[in-house]
């Protein structure tokens, strides 16, 4: 509107043309966005921005994150700005039936197609999450595997599936790996590997991100063979009370076990360390 008067078009006439009344017009023009309104709105976008990091989470959490970010609020305001504009739960809300509850899109292509060899360390990597019940509660394991020797090149171990579980993940493979221009990150469509958080860290790391297809185990088939070997090995050797005593079973068979003393027959029946080691590969990388 200002702009047509601004061009010579009475206001009136606008309004006439609009159906609206022209003292709310010149109300808005004198004022157009209350401070509580103001305030709302970055309180809403501050739970926007927690609710797409993290989609499994409740409100209660979301405003855990607002507050962080510098926007507190009660629990009551963020489960209204929450509620009004849909923002569940991925785990929270009953699944509807049919063709609901479908896998989030994905942010990236599939660079894999399902062509899991490498010729050379840090071409190809992937990554999952898998989890296990003790005493104490769940305790989710994200893991990522170098396709060329096998080995698990980094891992985090926490009580809660966030994203920032796969960021460590991601971190700590990077921390003993070093130069990863260039590699592939293949996953699957989880919320985690789909967050802003992650994607950033790919990009901070100079790697490309990959993901497969909605209900095709075959996408990541490589990573499952060793989610495969887990559970026999550690996770249902016995009953856990603590997640300290599971988190630090699953760390020895990993470094003692998995990499020094599992050999495999694709690697010529080497184990991924001297795998690395004979293929001379440089000593911080076979440490």
């Amino acid at each position: 509107m200002s702009e047509l008067a601004a061009d010579g078009i009475p206001v009136a006439v606008t309004c006439r043309v609009l159906k609206i009344a022209r003292q709310p017009y010149y109300r808005w023009l004198a004022r157009p966005v209350t401070s509580a309104e103001e305030v709302a709105a970055y309180r809403a976008n501050a739970l926007f921005d927690a609710h797409r990091d993290d989609p499994e989470f409740g409100y209660r959490f979301l405003v855990d994150e607002a507050r962080d970010a510098g926007q507190p609020m009660a629990d009551r305001t963020a489960w209204r700005i929450c509620s009004g504009n849909g923002w569940w739960s991925a785990f929270g809300k009953r699944k509807r039936r049919g063709k609901g509850g479908k896998p989030g899109p994905p942010v990236h292509d599939d660079l894999a197609q399902r062509d899991f060899t490498a010729d050379g360390p840090n071409r190809l990597w992937l990554a999952d999450i898998t989890e296990h019940h003790t005493a104490e509660g769940k305790l989710y394991l994200c893991a990522i595997k170098d396709v060329w020797s096998h080995r698990i090149v980094g891992y985090c171990i926490d009580s809660r599936m966030k994203s920032r579980l796969a960021v460590a993940a991601l971190d700590n493979a990077a921390a003993r790996r070093g130069d990863l221009a260039g590699c592939i990150l293949h996953t699957d469509r989880g919320s985690q590997f789909r967050s802003r958080k992650f994607v950033r860290a790919l990009n901070r790391h100079r790697m490309a991100g990959s993901m497969g297809g909605v209900g095709a185990a075959g996408d990541n088939a490589a990573m499952e063979s060793f989610f495969g070997l887990l559970p026999n090995n550690v996770l249902n050797r016995r009953s856990w009370t603590s997640r300290a005593q599971l988190r630090i079973a699953i760390v020895t068979w990993i470094e003692r076990t998995y990499h020094r003393r599992r050999r495999q027959r694709s690697l010529s029946r080497l184990t991924p360390v001297e795998f690395e080691t004979i293929m001379h590969r440089p000593a911080s990388q076979a440490a």
